[in-house]
């Protein structure tokens, strides 16, 4: 029983030690700092490009409507060819239109008639009524009927006008130059009067029609107000660029109070007809930078909706900040406030690190970040 005893004693003794032995060596590891790669916010002068959802539409696009009823007997024109303002693009049955400018004609022969008829009849009615012969009431009425006569021409004249307007009419004439769009209806078709014949398009220049925030609003205002407001460009639907630069116009007088945005207008030269009336794309805004602040996004994590990152003070103490994220440049971000050109930014391994940790630093630049 006492050498039992006296072995168990000395193997409790030796795992004392092994243990302890063991809490040493983790104490003394841990003592070691580790190292995580760190880099300085940047300040430089650079170009980023806003990108917004854009509408195109023609400088002009209008709608062809028939003016009478009638047939129509001809169409001259085939959908998506141009045509020039004054062509004839339809032709509606004319006949009955005929028909009621000779009708009209005539009232107006038979009207001028009546009229030499009433003067004579008035000059002898006045002679007589001179000498006494007939009363001044007969004077009166012919004088009346003189009048009405003349108001009978003037309404036989207007009668020629509706008549020779409703026949001009059948002849449907392009407003301006442009591209015919679709025609609905074919040769031999009834349409009334207001029936969509085709719309026609000016598509040698087009307004880009885009939304942007009240503070973006605001921000290009004052650029603008400057001079300094550069030349836009557009993104089409197959993320081509478009070949000609445009300018923003002008903008509407009201924000919209639902999505508090704003519509601006840029217009766009297109003489090659590439962009059409109802296309879609995307208007590019570059901007100017001066001295802005950035740094890596792959430093950044958020918690909350807010974006922190990890600095390392000048005892080598972890500290998280909390930091002001403004456009993004590719994987960099500009830093509107929280970080100044001397701080040290944790930039891999944000992951490991802690609040208030003692680390080591190896120093980044940019440029090592983008080759990495």
């Amino acid at each position: 029983m006492k050498t039992i005893y006296t072995s168990s004693f000395v193997l409790l003794i030796v795992s004392a030690v092994l243990f302890s032995a063991c809490s040493e060596k983790k104490e003394n590891n841990k003592s070691e700092p580790d190292t995580f790669s760190v880099i300085r916010p940047s300040v430089v002068d650079t170009i980023f490009t806003k990108e917004y959802i854009a509408q195109i539409q023609s400088l002009q696009n209008v709608e062809i409507r028939t003016r009478v009823k009638g047939f129509i007997e001809k169409i001259h024109v085939d959908e998506g060819k141009p045509v020039l303002a004054g062509q004839i693009l339809f032709t509606l049955g004319g006949r009955e239109f005929k028909e009621n400018l000779l009708r009209a004609n005539a009232n107006y022969k038979s009207a001028i008639a009546e009229l030499k008829v009433a003067e004579v009849e008035l000059k002898n009615t006045k002679t007589l009524a001179e000498k006494n012969i007939v009363s001044s009431t007969e004077l009166d009425m012919a004088i009346a009927r003189k009048e009405a006569i003349e108001a009978k021409i003037e309404e036989a004249k207007s009668a020629i006008s509706i008549a020779e307007l409703n026949l001009s009419y059948t002849q449907v004439k392009a407003p301006f130059t442009g591209v015919i769009n679709r025609i609905p209806f074919k040769t031999g078709s009834l349409v009334s009067e207001g029936d969509l014949l085709t719309t026609i398009s000016n598509n040698q220049e087009v307004f880009a029609y885009f939304n942007v925030s009240e503070k973006e609003f605001l921000d290009l205002m004052k650029r603008d107000s400057i001079g300094v407001l550069d030349e836009v460009s557009l993104l089409m639907a197959n993320n081509e660029l478009f070949k000609y630069a445009g300018r923003i116009e002008t903008a509407e007088n009201e924000i919209d109070k639902g999505t508090g945005n704003i519509a601006f207008r840029a217009r766009f030269k297109n003489p090659n007809q590439v962009l059409r009336h109802g296309a879609t794309g995307k208007i590019l805004v570059r901007e100017e930078l001066r001295k802005a602040l950035i740094i890596p996004q792959k430093a950044t994590f958020e918690i909350q909706d807010k974006t922190y990152v990890f600095v390392v003070d000048s005892s080598n103490k972890v500290r998280m900040r909390n930091i002001v994220p403004g456009v993004r440049l590719d994987n960099l971000y500009v830093v509107k406030s929280g970080l100044t050109p001397n701080d040290r930014v944790i930039y891999e391994g944000i992951q490991q690190v802690e609040e208030g940790e003692n680390v080591k630093t190896q120093l980044l630049t940019l440029r090592d970040v983008k080759t990495n």
